[in-house]
């Protein structure tokens, strides 16, 4: 089992990590693109045995390492220093923050298959880019737990996603394998498991900015593995790049 959980970014996912993993018992490195100094009061915050580091440092200290940027910056994750890890990939594809980037736009790669590819000799998991920050840290339950939530995984290396799944249930969660990082848009902005099974918000009919007012109010429902397995299998592939506001925490 994974015992030091390294983080590369430090924004609301990556802080409901930390806080996750530290009451699980892990170690954690923090670090973000400010550089360790601007994260003390994070740490304070977060406590246990969590500390701050550079990304690098994180990378290498991680037995297993969550990257959690905005995607455009997907190609500044240290290539040397992951190279062996397993690397839980959050991040979506927003092209009002990230910039319209034509393979995606295309359907020829998913965001995590962009980052796979930038990771050479790291092994990618698509983990925990489906749900709002919130709603991960408040949903977390222990192993058997009756309203224990899920989460979708993917990626194509089958040793690093059973190391994921060890990890998330670790940290309060089943999870689900919906197949290849060629498969992993089941999971990304627009299809049904995107943040509305652990909410009682449907976003149908709303704008972007109600749908999100109403989901930072909401206080969450628990999305068993069933469900999450119904509504990843029922997905149809649209569109990438769903326009959301930048702030919108999932």
């Amino acid at each position: 089992m994974s015992r030091t959980l390294g983080l590369i970014g430090s924004g609301m996912i990556g802080t409901a990590l930390a806080r996750l993993a530290v009451a699980a018992g892990m170690e954690v490195v923090l670090s973000n693109s400010r550089g360790p100094e601007t994260l003390a009061d994070l740490v304070k915050t977060v406590g246990g045995q969590s500390r701050a580091g550079t990304p690098e440092e994180a990378a290498e200290a991680g037995d297993l390492v969550v990257a959690t940027i905005p995607l455009r910056a997907h190609d500044r994750l240290p290539v040397a220093a992951l190279r062996g890890k397993t690397v839980l990939d959050t991040m979506n594809y927003y092209p009002q923050r990230d910039g319209r980037i034509a393979e995606l736009d295309s359907g020829q790669l998913t965001s995590s298959g962009l980052v796979q590819r930038h990771l050479a000799g790291a092994s990618v998991v698509k983990a925990f880019n489906n749900i709002a920050a919130h709603h991960l840290f408040a949903l977390a339950r222990p192993t058997g737990a009756a309203d224990r939530s899920a989460l979708p995984v993917a990626g194509d290396d089958e040793g690093a996603k059973r190391e994921a799944a060890e990890v998330l249930d670790l940290l309060g969660y089943d999870t689900v394998d919906i197949g290849t990082l060629a498969e992993s848009w089941r999971s990304e902005p627009g299809t049904p498991v995107y943040a509305y099974p652990y909410t009682g918000v449907d976003p149908a009919g709303l704008g972007a900015e109600e749908y999100f007012t109403r989901l930072w109010a909401d206080p969450g429902r628990p999305a068993p593995a069933a469900r999450i397995r119904e509504l990843t299998a029922t997905a149809v592939r649209g569109p990438a790049g769903v326009v959301l506001p930048p702030d919108a925490g999932v």
